[in-house]
């Protein structure tokens, strides 16, 4: 897997689809606790229309290689962490897709104005003030902690407990068991990778989003906004709040909840596309 080297330190990425392609590039922004494998049935199929697509494992705890000490360990942080990707890669007419709290992360990076990004794709995510979602608050509470986070992880090695609403059941209808396990190992491991996830969440300010979600409404790039109408983290009010601020139409998804990517990749894909 090829490694980028940022200022703020280094990314493990996930690259698929032809090196030259015609159509525009994508950079996928995962949720906390999850990583680029996310994004792999998505990523696979717009590998096989010709679209190249970069998967980071952002710094949002199932990251494997700690940040720098200096680095900035906020939503603003991790937005900026973008914007030096993308140049880092020289990338340009750039689609953007978050989800969850990268659908967070990819409106900050719209509020600073990054010029290489040139049409983004929220789904189901945190916007306004809710930053994050009540049920999601009370399992990432002892995240804060380093030492409680830890402990806290512990019981989700057992399938039963990391696929219930404990963990993440709600989020995805159907949940491959490899694939949730490896996003609780590195924090599970390494402390630093807790340090990097507890300073995180420390750092969200719920008030501080709603600034940003409502400045969407002045975005010079166009939003998409993708929903999964079977969610009950993310319902589908708030999907359609942010698209009446953005002044657009929701794009529903039936019976999909929060992880788009595992639920429905084919109406993700449609999306990206449709968004190019």
């Amino acid at each position: 897997m090829p490694v980028i080297t940022l200022p703020q330190g280094r990314l493990n990425v996930r690259v698929a689809g032809p090196e030259e392609s015609g159509r525009p590039p994508v950079v996928f922004l995962h949720p906390i606790l999850a990583d680029g494998a996310l994004w792999r049935p998505v990523a696979d199929r717009l590998a096989e229309q010709g679209v190249r697509s970069y998967a980071p494992d952002w710094p949002l705890g199932s990251h494997t290689l700690p940040l720098e000490p200096a680095a900035d360990r906020s939503p603003a942080g991790v937005a900026g962490m973008v914007s030096d990707f993308l140049a880092a890669l020289d990338l340009r007419d750039v689609t953007l897709v978050g989800n969850d709290t990268g659908g967070a992360i990819a409106q900050y990076v719209v509020d600073a104005g990054d010029e290489r990004v040139s049409r983004v794709v929220l789904m189901n995510c945190d916007a306004f003030d809710v930053f994050p979602p009540f049920l999601v608050n009370l399992i990432l509470g002892p995240l804060r902690s380093v030492l409680a986070g830890r402990i806290a992880l512990l019981p989700m090695r057992l399938r039963p407990v990391r696929h219930s609403w404990l963990g993440f059941g709600l989020l995805a209808k159907s949940l491959p068991a490899e694939l949730t396990r490896s996003w609780i190992e590195p924090a599970l491991r390494d402390r630093r990778i807790r340090f990097d996830l507890s300073r995180l969440l420390r750092n969200v300010r719920p008030a501080e989003l709603q600034g940003v979600t409502s400045r969407l409404a002045r975005a010079t790039v166009p939003i998409t906004v993708l929903w999964g109408t079977g969610d009950r983290v993310f319902r589908p009010s708030l999907g359609r709040r942010l698209a009446d601020t953005i002044g657009t139409d929701l794009v529903p998804v039936d019976r999909a909840r929060t992880l788009l990517a595992l639920d429905a990749p084919d109406a993700v894909v449609a999306a990206i596309r449709a968004a190019a």
